[in-house]
């Protein structure tokens, strides 16, 4: 299953709060993502997540980062939210997201960690953490992964720095809260964006 959304990256609004979110996921949306994510170490993301939905799940794809536990997703399924990104490889996790319908992006380390992945229904992995190993080994792991027809998703601290990820096709890459919440999702990131896709 591809990457369901159109432009290939993540918006990850770290650090969140209730009050917060609808102005950040707007301004997101409007530099052009149409794919978010509020991490699970969040402030009250239990408040913040269905607000964003209800606003905005017309709009993008919406949902969570550092999902660890099959309760975890439950409960995000419960509040409307269509996309699980997880730091590490759950396959029961995975499983139970894929059973709600749920856009599943999983962390990996290692060729066998992501086709553990794969095997479990994940529909794109992500390489954590990424700064660990650079560019190099994000092109090679993702030769070998195409060949199944899986995306990696890569993190990426500073959206406003294009040299900071290497081009590839990618179902998609996330823009962290440093570049979008805490100053705005403008212009100057949509570009960034586009450049590297």
């Amino acid at each position: 299953m591809q990457w369901q959304t159109s432009l290939p990256l993540i918006a990850i609004l770290r650090g969140i709060t209730p009050d917060e979110a609808l102005a950040h996921v707007g301004a997101a949306i409007a530099a052009g993502f149409d794919t978010v994510e509020i991490p699970l170490n969040s402030p009250q993301w239990q408040q913040s997540i269905p607000a964003v939905v209800e606003a905005y799940g017309a709009q993008a794809l919406i949902g969570a980062g550092t999902v660890l536990q099959e309760a975890q997703v439950d409960r995000l399924a419960q509040l409307g939210a269509r996309l699980v990104v997880t730091p590490n490889v759950q396959p029961a996790v995975i499983r139970r997201a894929v059973g709600h319908g749920m856009t599943v992006c999983a962390g990996c380390a290692t060729a066998s960690e992501a086709f553990t992945a794969l095997e479990a229904g994940a529909q794109a992995l992500k390489i954590f953490p990424s700064s660990a190993f650079g560019p190099d080994y994000i092109r090679g792991a993702e030769s070998g992964f195409a060949r199944v027809g899986a995306g990696i998703c890569r993190r990426r601290r500073h959206a406003g720095k294009p040299g900071a990820m290497d081009r590839g096709r990618l179902c998609g890459r996330g823009a962290g809260q440093r570049s979008l919440s805490r100053r705005s999702a403008g212009n100057a990131d949509r570009r960034a964006g586009r450049r590297i896709c």
